[in-house]
């Protein structure tokens, strides 16, 4: 069993389930994780156990960057396997333990012929799979009439043709983004409307089920969506980093002029754009020098960006799927991240029924403008999910947080927290719904509570707090002190790239110092808050 990377439980969990269904007789069975979920650690785990089994996997891909990340992947996951890809003029499959091909590549009978050996075969995006492209392919390869094993992974089952259930033959394994939310695998997620008073969508065609690009990108361009777009950032996410969905280059481009206009570092990339200028612009995003990209549907899969928080949605859609994959760019955890924000751009009004962050989870939820995904599931049913009551901080309750005089930081898992040297003070909800208890964590005497050890209201709660951070380091806890303007020491910055915790090229001191702080806090904190 590969010790790189090591699986979550539930990832366990979902490899279990397709060996499960594999033994039942279904050889065609589908996992779904929510984008953010690993499920290219989780395939290639099962890629890797099935070696040690003999038998020999081809891993199928649509796009070059899923293709890399894949072979990447397995890499991490088992070191010791040779991983070949098969893709344009690459043909890496002599000798190679684990394959990662094109789906393009093989779809032509003289690429795929000498690829023998084949025990296994693994569909990434599976949501592709009903295409003709991929049919032609897992025939090829006994998926469908010779019973070779095919195992799907996806974010979501979602095809507006309702041709999956020809490839699929059930979903053996299915985790929900609330489970995901609550168990801090993935940050919460709350949506804001963005109403762009003359953009009518009812003139917008439909087509394969979902609003025609070309149609919708003219509406947006003539309403001047992009000058509402980037007043909605400056107003509603002007300290996050950020994507913005639109439906052509064109609108990507001008979004991002408009944007940079208005004093936000944007840039836009998409598909035609030299591989160097592209691989440049990502860069400097990841890098911190970019705030928002912007692009033509291109960043919805296979591209990663931890850092970003905030979604824009100025490709209004009736498909669910893409809704799904266009957000899921936001959700995963990063140090100080406190949550994902949704910028939904519609219409005053429209017949069309668009896809909304109620989408996102198979529940049936009303999910209130400004509301976050895990307050809507609570208010539904307060016993939903037992975590969710930790991370459902709302709208008003985060501005707390940012416009207290004290250094309020969060960790990965959503626990807020401050800082007072090795000291850390940090909140717990408590049993009624709203309240907080407090808590001091020391390297020595590890998580202590007061006694006695009252419930107070959320501001309450932050006030005893901040009052004892600053009995007992009120230089470090304090937001304004001036250190935090100096630049970093080189003993920052040697422990940061001792811990791995990437630094801005301009990050000042007291910067650095909340990078170290919540990586740190986030190992002490989060075990303990999740349980309390």
């Amino acid at each position: 069993m590969p010790e790189a990377l090591p699986l979550r439980p539930y990832q366990r969990a979902a490899i279990d389930a397709v060996y499960r269904a594999i033994s039942d007789g279904c050889t065609r069975p589908a996992v779904l994780l929510p984008t953010g979920g690993g499920k290219t650690v989780v395939f290639s785990h099962l890629a890797a156990e099935q070696r040690t089994r003999g038998i020999r996997t081809l891993v199928i891909a649509h796009t070059g960057e899923l293709i890399e990340q894949a072979a990447n992947k397995i890499r991490a996951v088992a070191p010791g396997l040779n991983v070949g890809i098969v893709k344009a003029e690459r043909d890496e499959h002599p000798g190679a333990d684990i394959i990662v091909g094109s789906v393009q590549t093989l779809a032509r009978p003289h690429r795929r012929e000498p690829l023998t050996d084949i025990g296994l075969v693994i569909v990434d995006e599976a949501h592709h799979a009903a295409a003709d492209t991929y049919m032609g392919v897992l025939e090829h390869f006994g998926c469908l009439d010779r019973g070779t094993p095919c195992v799907g992974f996806t974010a979501t089952m979602h095809r507006e043709d309702g041709g999956l259930a020809n490839v699929w033959q059930d979903i053996v394994y299915k985790r929900d983004i609330l489970e995901m939310i609550a168990d801090r695998h993935l940050v919460n997620v709350r949506g804001k409307r963005v109403v762009v008073d003359n953009l009518d969508l009812d003139t917008v065609k439909t087509r394969n089920g979902d609003l025609q690009d070309g149609q919708l990108a003219r509406a947006l361009d003539e309403s001047n969506a992009a000058g509402v777009v980037a007043e909605a950032y400056t107003e509603f996410a002007a300290d996050r980093q950020g994507v913005v969905f639109v439906p052509a280059v064109e609108t990507a481009q001008t979004m991002a002029e408009v944007m940079q206009a208005r004093g936000i570092r944007a840039a836009a990339v998409w598909g035609d754009m030299s591989k160097e200028d592209r691989a440049s612009t990502l860069k400097a995003y990841a890098d911190g020098e970019i705030q928002v990209l912007t692009n033509a549907m291109l960043l919805t899969e296979g591209w990663d960006a931890p850092r970003a928080s905030c979604a824009v949605i100025a490709r209004p859609t009736k498909s669910a799927a893409l809704y799904v994959q266009m957000v899921g760019r936001v959700l995963r955890p990063w140090p100080g991240k406190r949550d994902a924000l949704v910028l939904d751009v519609m219409g005053a009004a429209t017949r069309h029924k668009l896809a909304t962050l109620a989408d996102l989870t198979e529940r049936e939820l009303e999910v209130k403008d400004g509301e976050s995904l895990a307050a809507a599931a609570l208010n539904d049913d307060p016993d939903a999910l037992s975590g969710l009551r930790a991370v459902a901080v709302d709208w008003q309750d985060i501005s707390l947080f940012d416009d207290s005089a004290v250094r309020w930081l969060r960790t990965s898992g959503g626990t807020w927290f401050v800082p007072a040297g090795d000291t850390l003070y940090f909140l717990v909800p408590g049993d009624e719904p709203g309240s907080y208890r407090i808590r001091r964590s020391t390297p020595a005497e590890g998580v202590r509570a007061p006694s006695p050890d009252p419930e107070y209201p959320l501001e309450f709660a932050m006030q005893w707090a901040e009052l004892y951070a600053q009995r007992a380091a009120r230089h470090l806890a304090i937001r304004g002190a001036g250190w935090r303007q100096r630049p970093p020491s080189p003993k920052q910055l040697n422990y940061c790239r001792f811990k791995r915790i990437p630094v801005p090229p301009d990050a000042t001191a007291g910067e650095v110092s909340d990078l170290q702080a919540v990586q740190q806090a986030s190992t002490r904190l989060d075990g303990y808050a999740h349980a309390a």
